[in-house]
């Protein structure tokens, strides 16, 4: 694989997603938790999605319970904590897992293409960021202390 767009992820709603139909879109990958320190970035993360998505940006969650048990809930309990408490309406995978042998296709190969700080791979918590340009190539990643504001000038850069 060689671009994000060769992958497909099961959505809130258990359809299975072709990430080609984000084929030219900046994209902005995300995983998620409902209760974590990083919560309120889903405020931030939002806010990004409404600013720029007019001219070809997205935000991807991906809801994850590998960090401290902080996403325990179901589908339906995460798409309606994300809708009613963070006005959330950027689209939302099913859970996954980021790291390990389980770890989803597609964050294995977002990790091998950004490594983290200090060279490695691992997702270290919830709302780890990876900033994906109009090909499909990971230009970047931030870790979870990063605020979504943060990453405008970047964004702006690859629109």
């Amino acid at each position: 694989m060689s671009t994000v767009y060769e992958f497909t992820a099961s959505t809130l709603e258990g359809r299975e997603k072709l990430l080609s139909d984000f084929s030219g879109q900046v994209l902005l990958l995300v995983n998620t938790a409902s209760k974590c320190g990083f919560t309120p970035q889903y405020e931030g993360l939002e806010a990004l999605y409404r600013k720029y998505h007019a001219r070809g940006f997205a935000v991807l969650g991906f809801p994850c319970n590998q960090f401290g048990g902080q996403e325990p809930g179901d589908a339906t309990e995460i798409a309606q904590f994300c809708s009613l408490t963070y006005d959330v309406t950027f689209p939302m995978f099913g859970k996954i897992d980021v790291n390990g042998t389980g770890a989803h296709p597609l964050y294995r190969f977002l990790k091998g293409e950004a490594k983290g700080a200090l060279g490695t791979e691992a997702i270290k918590w919830n709302f780890t960021k990876f900033l994906v340009d109009r090909k499909g190539s990971v230009a970047g990643r931030f870790a979870p202390s990063v605020a979504p504001d943060a990453l405008e000038e970047e964004i702006e850069k690859l629109l």
